[in-house]
C-alpha cells in the first residue's frame, strides 16, 4: 500500500535568546594539558560582561542570575551553538562550570560540525553536579591543532524572561571619513618627533631598522585570531614597512605577557625586548595601561620602564600606548603625566573609540563595543587593527610635522623616582652582577610556567625557565648574597594546592610572606623587596612558612639594580 508523507513533528517554540558569542573568531591550538583547545572564561563577571556586550542585556533580573550556575539554570534554557572552521572538520563544544569544593565542576557538552549547523543543548538534559559553583568557561575542542573557527552561541531562555532585540554587530568601513577621523583622536599627544624621524630617515636609508613592542595580554594578541597575525603589534610592523617601504632588514619584537604590570615588564627587557643583547631597539611601544593596577609602586616602575628604554644603545623612540577595558577602564589619569614630562609620543585608544561608542548609528557611531571588543578586556581582530591604524596615524603625523615641546632627553631628572632605571634580570642562567646563590633546597626547574606567543611564533613560549623550584623536599633555605639599590623577586602564581607559602628575608627580617595561590592561575609575580637610595650587599633568604613544609615554590627570578 502507497503511503502519503509522513507529517512532520511539531516545530521546537521559539524562545526568547540572546547571543553570548556573535562570529566570534577562535584558534585551536595546543593546551597545556595535551588538548587542541580555545577557552573562552565565563567567571569573574565574564558571562555578565559578555551578555551586556553581545548581547545587550540591560536587565539587571537577568545579568545578577549569571554570576551562579544556579543562576545560569534559572535562566536559562539551553544553549545553541554553531561554528564553521576553515578546515571543515568538527569538534566539541564545552560549557564548564567551577565547582565550590575543587577546581572542576560540571560540564555540559556536544558533538558540533564545522559547516555552521547549529546544535541545541537543553539543559534539563545536561548531568549537573551538587557541587557546582559558577560558570567556568566555554570550550571548544578538536582532534587536531591550528584549526580557525567562527563560533557562535546563543543563551535560550526560559519561560518568563525577555531578551532585548537582536541588533547585530556594526559592520566598520576603515575607508570612511567617520574611521579615518575615529582613528586621528587616537594621537593624544605627538611629543618631541625627533626619535621617530630619525628612525624613519634610517629605515628609508636601508639601514637595520627594529620595532619592538612590551606589553600584556593584549601585546601578547589576546583577542586576535590568529593571535601572531591579527594582533595589533604585527599589523603596526607590516604598517611601517608599507609606510617607509625599508629595504634593510626590520627586526620585530612582541613582548606581551597576560596579567602582568609594568613591574614585571621591566624585568623582562634583557630576555624579551633585547634578547639579552641580540636585538637593539629603534622604536619601543610600552602597552600597560590596563595592566598597572598591579604595580605595587603606583607608576615608579614605570617610569623606570620608560628611562630604561630612553637610554638604549640607539637611543629608541618610545611610543607610550593606552589600551582600554570594555568598561571604559585605564590608567591614564596616572601614567599620561608621566609621558607628559618626558614629552613622549602618545596613543590613546580609549580617546579613540569610547566616545562613539555611545552614539547611535545614524548619529555617527563608527562601531559599537560588540564589535570592538573579543571580551570585556581584550580586542577583537578590528580593535587590533584599529590600534595599529592609530599608532601608524602618529607614525604619519611625526614624518610630515614638527616635533611639538621640548626635546625628551635620557638624561632629564626623574619625575617620580630613578629607583627602577635600570633593573636587569638574574636567573639561573644569567647572573652578571656577581650574586653569590646558594639554591638550598630550591635546586629543582619548575616546567609548568606561564607560556605567552611571543614575536611572530603562534607556539607558545614559557616564561622564565631557569628558575629555582623547591618540590617538596628539604628544609634548607635558598640564600643569596648580592650587591644592590634595588631588588624585585619574581615568582609563580598558581591554583595548585601543592604550592606552598614562603617567608623572604632580607639581613635577617621578614619582609614579605609569599602565597603563591593567591592569583589562582599559573602567572608570574613580582614584588619590591629591596628599595634602597644607595647599593649595598645584603643576603636575601627565602625558606617555607610554617604549615608549609612539605609543598612546593618556585623562584622564577630576581629584577636587580645593581
Amino acid at each position: 500500500m502507497k503511503m502519503g508523507p509522513i507529517a512532520p513533528q511539531d516545530p521546537v517554540r521559539q524562545r526568547q535568546f540572546y547571543y553570548i558569542m556573535l562570529d566570534k573568531q577562535i584558534s585551536i591550538f595546543p593546551t597545556v594539558d595535551g588538548k587542541n583547545a580555545s577557552i573562552i572564561f565565563a567567571n569573574d563577571g565574564r558571562l555578565k560582561s559578555a551578555s551586556e556586550l553581545v548581547g545587550n542585556v540591560t536587565d539587571n533580573k537577568i545579568l545578577d542570575l549569571l554570576a551562579t550556575t544556579e543562576g545560569v539554570r534559572k535562566l536559562v534554557y539551553g544553549i545553541g551553538v554553531s561554528m564553521i572552521t576553515d578546515t571543515g572538520e568538527g569538534g566539541k563544544f564545552f560549557f564548564d562550570q567551577n565547582g565550590m569544593h575543587s577546581p572542576a565542576g560540571s560540564s555540559v557538552s556536544q558533538e558540533i560540525t564545522g559547516d555552521g549547523v547549529e546544535y541545541l543543548i537543553p539543559f534539563e538534559a545536561c548531568d549537573w553536579g551538587d557541587d557546582d559553583k559558577e560558570p567556568g568557561q566555554f570550550r571548544f575542542e578538536f582532534a587536531s591543532s591550528k584549526v580557525l573557527a567562527t563560533v557562535n552561541v546563543r543563551f535560550y531562555l526560559n519561560d518568563g524572561f525577555t531578551a532585548p532585540p537582536f541588533e547585530g554587530i556594526d559592520k566598520v568601513d576603515p575607508d570612511s571619513d567617520g574611521y579615518k577621523e575615529m582613528i586621528k583622536g587616537g594621537v593624544l599627544n605627538l611629543g618631541d618627533t625627533g626619535r621617530l624621524k630619525e628612525v624613519f630617515d634610517r629605515a628609508r636609508k636601508g639601514i637595520d631598522t627594529a620595532i619592538t613592542f612590551i606589553g600584556g595580554s593584549i601585546t601578547q594578541g589576546a583577542g586576535s585570531n590568529p593571535i601572531n597575525k591579527e594582533c595589533y603589534t604585527y599589523k603596526t610592523y607590516m604598517g611601517f614597512k608599507e609606510l617607509f617601504k625599508p629595504t634593510g632588514e626590520v627586526t620585530y619584537v612582541k613582548a606581551g605577557v597576560g596579567g602582568t604590570p609594568s613591574e614585571l615588564g621591566m624585568i623582562r627587557v634583557d630576555k624579551d625586548l633585547i634578547k639579552f643583547g641580540k636585538v637593539e631597539p629603534d622604536i619601543v611601544v610600552i602597552e600597560f595601561a590596563v595592566n598597572d593596577a598591579g604595580d605595587e609602586t603606583g607608576g615608579d616602575c614605570y617610569e623606570g620602564l620608560i628611562r630604561r628604554c630612553l637610554r638604549m644603545k640607539k637611543k629608541p623612540a618610545v611610543i607610550l600606548l593606552f589600551s582600554v577595558f570594555v568598561d571604559d577602564y585605564n590608567l591614564e589619569e596616572r601614567l599620561v603625566p608621566i609621558g607628559e614630562y618626558y614629552n613622549l609620543p602618545m596613543v590613546s585608544i580609549k580617546s579613540a573609540v569610547t566616545k562613539q561608542f555611545y552614539l547611535k548609528k545614524d548619529e555617527g557611531r563608527v562601531i559599537g563595543k560588540n564589535a570592538f571588543f573579543y571580551d570585556r578586556y581584550h580586542p577583537a581582530n578590528i580593535g587590533h587593527t584599529i590600534m595599529a591604524d592609530c599608532i601608524l596615524e602618529l607614525f604619519r603625523r611625526a614624518d610630515s610635522e614638527d616635533a611639538v615641546g621640548e626635546k625628551t632627553s635620557d638624561t632629564k631628572a626623574a619625575m617620580r623616582s630613578d629607583d627602577f632605571d635600570m633593573i636587569n634580570l638574574i636567573d639561573r642562567a644569567h647572573n652578571n652582577f656577581g650574586a653569590v646563590i646558594d639554591p638550598g633546597s630550591f635546586t629543582g626547574t619548575d616546567t609548568n610556567l606561564q607560556a605567552c606567543q611571543m614575536d611572530e611564533s603562534i607556539e607558545s613560549t614559557p616564561q622564565f625557565p631557569d628558575n629555582w623550584a623547591r618540590l617538596g623536599a628539604g628544609d634548607e633555605p635558598f640564600r643569596m648574597t648580592v650587591c644592590c639599590r634595588t631588588l624585585l623577586i619574581v615568582y609563580k602564581d598558581s591554583n595548585s594546592p601543592n604550592e606552598g607559602d614562603v617567608d623572604v628575608f632580607v639581613d635577617g627580617k621578614i619582609v614579605k610572606t609569599i602565597n603563591p595561590r593567591a592569583i589562582g592561575w599559573v602567572h608570574c609575580n613580582p614584588y619590591v623587596i629591596i628599595r634602597e637610595k644607595e647599593s649595598k650587599e645584603h643576603v636575601v633568604e627565602i625558606k617555607m612558612h610554617e604549615g608549609f613544609e612539605d609543598k612546593n615554590f618556585t623562584i622564577l627570578g630576581f629584577g636587580i639594580y645593581h
